[in-house]
């Protein structure tokens, strides 16, 4: 089927040779001066060559007229992709990217770099027309990269069955570009949307394609610009044959985590994948409000070098993340004489995410009040000038107390961090009950273990948590710790009511907590109300379960 050979075929005639057997060879001249191929040699702690032989060599080569020549003094990988491309002939690549904002830029280099041939496209519109020339010209080295801005040759450099990545803002520009791209594709393509689009939003555009015989994958990744570049965490869903068609190319370019597993796996169909990584979204708020809420307790008493020392030192341990360690850089960042952190406005921003995974939970019932806290947390920062205004007259002489212990403060995290997790997990567990989607949460874990943004030591032990649990709160060992660790929680919020500091995500934590592990709640008198009103019944402790009762309380 074919072979590689390298050789010093210095002379013609033993070129020929080579051709004994037949016709169809491609010749590569790998074309370098003595002086630079000399420099590499005696760079070399043992090489056989020596100058006289290497003079030797030059002086008997018979340099071809005909062949591929290529500069040895490139990179490597530069000779090689040249080398390919040029032996592909007619140049078909076998992914496209749509779209080269900062994920997109990033993502193409990625799957460039993984050895796979691509193309790019990105719209010449108004202050983008150099956008796709730009990015060939900086990564020259790229050279398995072919750039459009016209759509249908974009399209007709892809083989078949097409596979295209939009990477693109989530909303209604991607069904505008459906509507562009559907014209140009054939039976059995595959688009892939990489954004942050609404679940719902994908399963409707997955139906619509289904009927013009295309496929549409909603894929949720997560990373940022360097995850995307050097390896996202994936969470693909859809159509699982589909799926199968362009795993190759997303499971090559996906993070590793520490046993070797890529962090890339099929989740589910219709739009589970851009569920996953709405929820993911969601434990990330949390994750940055908790942390948020730390340096709110700790900022007044502490120098942002000592609160960095004290979260360096967490993510040496069991506590250790991702967001954990940036905190502890942003703290430590100076700008002139100061922090740039101080300098920074308190007013947080938010694209949406957080509040779908909110909303998602009011919907299926389940109690997300940790998600609900660190968006409205965000919401409330958004009013800067009107908390100015209110804040204004305050007195807050005596409340200057001591800080609490900060092994209580390292306990309260820890357990505020396993209830947010036990929160995210059994909203996916209840969807997936919901939508019949089947959802594996070990597998979602262990996609999250590297590559994304609430990567951490505790996602790899929820991997295998989950292996045997259904529920975080169902693991005894779990269960355990949270009980040691509820008292410093207790102290904590007191310290924080006690020195007025709304701590939105740790209250919401022991709130569910207690309720979690409250036999009889209040809730008794809610129904007594609702049927005093409204007639609406209630059940009785004391009667068959499904029965229910009405009464006339005002008689």
């Amino acid at each position: 089927g074919g072979a590689v050979l390298a050789c010093s075929a210095l002379k013609e005639k033993y070129r020929q040779v080579l051709l004994t057997h037949t016709s169809e060879v491609f010749w590569v001249y790998l074309s370098g001066s003595y002086e630079l191929i000399h420099k590499r040699i005696t760079g070399r702690k043992g090489h056989f060559m020596g100058a006289e032989l290497l003079r030797s060599q030059f002086e008997a080569l018979e340099v071809p007229g005909y062949g591929l020549h290529v500069d040895i003094s490139d990179k490597p990988e530069e000779i090689c992709n040249r080398i390919i491309f040029a032996c592909m002939g007619k140049r078909t690549s076998v992914f496209g990217v749509f779209g080269l904002g900062v994920m997109g830029r990033s993502i193409s280099l990625n799957i460039a770099e993984r050895g796979f041939a691509l193309s790019v496209y990105n719209r010449p519109d108004a202050g983008e027309e150099k956008v796709v020339r730009d990015f060939l010209d900086k990564n020259a080295w790229a050279t398995r990269i072919q750039g459009f801005t016209n759509l249908k040759e974009f399209v007709d450099s892809l083989q078949r069955p097409r596979k295209i990545l939009l990477m693109i803002s989530a909303g209604p520009v991607i069904d505008s570009v459906l509507d562009s791209l559907i014209p140009l594709l054939e039976k059995g393509d595959i688009l892939i949307d990489g954004g942050n689009s609404h679940y719902k939003d994908t399963a409707r555009r997955a139906q619509r394609l289904t009927k013009q015989g295309l496929t549409f994958l909603g894929v949720g990744i997560s990373g940022g610009e360097e995850g995307a570049r050097r390896g996202p965490s994936i969470m693909p869903g859809g159509d699982p044959v589909a799926y199968g068609k362009v795993a190759g190319v997303l499971e090559a370019i996906a993070a590793k985590n520490k046993s070797g597993d890529t962090c890339c796996k099929y989740v589910g169909p219709e739009g589970a994948g851009h569920f996953i990584k709405m929820v993911h979204n969601g434990i990330e708020y949390v994750e940055m409000q908790l942390l948020a809420e730390l340096y709110a307790v700790l900022r007044g008493q502490l120098s942002n070098d000592a609160m960095a020392d004290i979260l360096a030192e967490w993510n040496q341990g069991e506590l250790s993340s991702y967001l954990l360690g940036i905190t502890a850089d942003i703290l430590r960042k100076r700008e002139g004489e100061g922090y740039l952190l101080d300098r920074i406005l308190d007013s947080a921003g938010n694209k949406g995410t957080g509040s779908w995974s909110s909303k998602e939970a009011l919907d299926l019932g389940m109690p997300g009040n940790m998600m609900s806290a660190a968006v409205f947390a965000r919401y409330v920062s958004s009013f800067k000038e009107q908390r100015l205004r209110l804040s204004g007259g305050l007195s807050l002489a005596g409340r200057d107390l001591p800080l609490p212990d900060l092994d209580d403060l390292r306990d309260a995290y820890e357990f505020a961090r396993l209830i947010n997790h036990q929160q995210g997990f059994e909203l996916m567990r209840m969807a997936s009950v919901e939508y019949g989607w089947n959802l594996d949460l070990s597998a979602i874990a262990s996609i999250w273990t590297s590559g994304c943004i609430i990567k951490s030591t505790l996602m790899e032990s929820l991997h295998e948590t989950f292996l045997k649990y259904g529920n975080l709160l169902e693991a005894p060992e779990i269960r355990s710790l949270l009980w040691r660790q509820e008292s410093a929680l207790a102290l904590l919020l007191s310290h924080a009511l006690q020195s007025r500091l709304a701590l939105h995500a740790f209250s919401a934590a022991q709130h569910y907590w207690i309720d979690m592990t409250t036999k009889d709640l209040p809730a008794n008198l809610i129904q007594a109300q609702r049927d005093y009103f409204g007639a609406h019944t209630y059940k009785r402790k004391d009667a068959p379960e499904g029965n229910s009762f009405h009464t006339q309380w005002g008689s």
